[in-house]
Parts: structure tokens; sequence; C-alpha cells
């Protein structure tokens, strides 16, 4: 009787168990059985097709133990829903390039050329260039100090510093964060052309989040410092935007980024107000879906690639004319004469390449623009 007893004991708890895992999960109630994976598919497509939240994709991913990489997807493969809704994969030819969390092709250009960093001073830079030109493109010479150990054959990416991400202190709830353009030098300015946007002129004792540095071209050392000579000769070796006196060097890589990862939520609670959108791509200040967006946190937080916030509008403070009277300036109203509205969802965005205390993420689905300014919560937060 006590062993019956046990078993029912036990059983009962695993249906629960069972029961509330599937409900967390959700799938879609159009799922299909089996999908064969197709060449542009990303995983949050792929999620999308068996879950109304495609960041829990890790949560019911089950891959066959013959696979070799279980955690890469490839086109042909076929995924199928297993029991108790989970799905895993049938190895397909396996012919082309797994498939990536998102769409390579627009995301590409900030793999390959955008990076932070938390200084720059240090690096190599351009001193001159050919017959004093005041810029070089591919095929002629730009003379660089810092590098003079380097050998004949040496490539370096030139880079270029174009904008510093900073926090302020706190006020009230949330962190103030800040962006500030800068001069062929590095040094702060207000107009200087770059990827970003402004969206406030952060103060001197703010901390630097990082330096973001644009990827120009590339070039190749053809000379040492010989000879007397205080500069080496790098030749630019490949297409891109033109290169200037003040740009920077740093080696190049082979491969300075992942390309294959899961969609997750993140690792762990962040205060209110310490995650933001600092930029946006190309946008005047805001963006929509599958556009690229800087954010406050990096690594330090315990964000990875593939990591999934919710963006949502910080809700407003407002005057309360009713109770107060409708006569009066906003600014004129104390704080005891304000309230504050809820936030407002505005979609999703799941980080691509993370540094320490930056990373860029792809907006994957929005209700409305996600502009500068906008907070960074669980995917499944509720307000």
């Amino acid at each position: 009787m006590r062993v019956t007893h046990t078993m029912r004991t036990a059983c009962a708890v695993a249906l629960l168990t069972v029961a509330t895992y599937a409900a967390a999960v959700e799938m879609r109630g159009d799922h299909p059985d089996t999908y064969v994976v197709k060449r542009g598919d990303t995983l949050w497509d792929i999620a999308g097709r068996f879950l109304k939240r495609p960041w829990l994709w890790p949560e019911i991913w089950q891959a066959n133990p013959q696979i070799q990489n279980p955690h890469l997807i490839y086109p042909g493969d076929i995924i199928s829903l297993a029991y108790l809704n989970r799905v895993a994969v049938q190895e397909g030819p396996r012919q082309e390039a797994p498939v990536t969390g998102v769409p390579l092709s627009e995301i590409e250009p900030f793999l390959k050329n955008l990076r932070v960093v938390d200084q720059f001073e240090q690096l190599p830079y351009v001193v001159g260039l050919e017959e004093d030109r005041l810029l070089s493109a591919k095929g002629q010479v730009a003379y660089v100090k810092g590098v003079a150990d380097a050998p004949a054959g040496q490539r370096y990416a030139i880079v270029r510093p174009s904008v510093r991400f900073t926090r302020l202190d706190r006020v009230n709830c949330c962190d103030i964060f800040g962006k500030d353009d800068l001069d062929f030098r590095g040094r702060r300015t207000l107009d200087s052309a770059n990827y970003w946007t402004s969206v406030a002129l952060a103060g001197d004792n703010s901390e630097v989040l990082g330096y973001e540095l644009v990827q120009l071209t590339t070039g190749t050392i053809s000379r040492g410092e010989v000879g007397g000579i205080e500069a080496s000769t790098l030749v630019i070796d490949d297409e891109g935007r033109e290169v200037r006196v003040g740009d920077r060097l740093i080696a190049v890589e082979a491969q300075p980024y992942d390309l294959q990862f899961f969609p997750h939520p993140p690792k762990q609670q962040l205060d209110y107000g310490r995650a933001r959108i600092v930029g946006v791509a190309d946008q005047v200040a805001f963006g929509g879906p599958r556009d690229v967006v800087a954010l406050s946190v990096g690594s330090r937080e315990g964000v990875d690639n593939g990591t999934v916030f919710s963006i949502w509008r910080v809700g407003s403070e407002v005057p309360d004319r009713v109770k107060y009277g409708t006569n009066r300036s906003p600014d004129l109203f104390s704080k005891s004469q304000t309230l504050r509205l809820p936030d407002e969802f505005a979609g999703h965005v799941m980080v691509f390449r993370t540094f320490d205390k930056v990373s860029y993420g792809l907006v994957m689905e929005s209700i409305k623009p996600s502009r500068i300014g906008y907070e960074l919560k669980h995917p499944d937060a509720p307000y």
C-alpha cells in the first residue's frame, strides 16, 4: 500500500510538473508536427513555428545524441515535435552552412564594421597620408605610428572612434545614459557624422560604457620604421570608407564574432532603469523590425549572444490636472502632484554581438517604434 501511495504521489508530481511546464512553454496551436529547415531560415523563425514565445526554444530543444554538434541546425534537417512538447532534429544532408539566430545578411555590416572598446588612445594611429592627401583609399598609402615592430605583411583593420556611450548616476528610479559624438582624434564633438543618432550629452563624471569603433577598411604593412623614419608604411588594400589622419589600427581578427546562438531569456533580472536602448542605427531617433540598436548592458550584466529583451516605452510623468487644476504649466506641479503612467510594450530585441558594457541587438518584432531611451526588460515581463 505504501508503494502504491508513493507511486501515486510521484505520478501526481510528475503530471503537475509537466502541466506547469507546458503552460510556461505555450506551444502554438497551429504548430507543425515536423518542419524541414530551409535556406534563409533563422532560429527565431523556426522557434516561432512551434512556440508563442521563441525565446523559450532552449527549454524544448532536444537534439539527437548521435549528431556531432547538437546545437547547430542545417538546411535539410527535419525538426519534429517529440514527447512532452519537446522537439528533436533528424539530420539532413548538411551540405550548407548552419542557420543563425538572426538574418545574417541584415547584421553582417555591424558584425564586421562595429565594435566597442573600453579605451582607444593606446592604439596605433595614422599620422600622414601619401602626397599629403586629406583622404586616402584602396591602393594608396597611409603612414602610421605605433607599429614599429610589425613585420612586413602584417594586416590591420583601420578603425575610427565614432561615439562614446556613457552612464550617469541615478536620477529617481533610473540610470541616465548618453552618447557623445567624437571628432577625428576621438574627442567629444556635437556634429561629426556617425552610425548613431544623439540622445543626450553626458557629463564628465559619468561612467564610460565604451567607445564605438567603426571599421573603415584594411591595410598591410609594407615597411617599418627604418633608416630614421618615424612612421611605418601601410598600404590600404580593401574597398571601404576613406582613411584620414587620426584613424586607429587594430590587428585583423580571423573570426571576431559568433554566428551560432540560440534565443533565450536574460540570465538575471536587471534593476529597472539599468538596461536601455542608447542608439538606433541609421535612424533619426527610432527603429522598427530588423533595425539594429545599441544597448546599455553587456557581458558584465550576464548578457550574451541570443539574449532576448522586451522593449518598453517608459511611462510618462503627468500632472494630476483633475485634482490640482488645468491652467498651469506642467513644470509648476510638484512631485507629489504628478502621476507615473505605466510603461508601454513596444517589441522584442535579440542580442547578436556582446561587449563588456554595451551590446548590439536586432529588433525582431514590434508593435510600435523602438526609440532611444526605451527600457529593456525580461521578455515575459507583464508590465
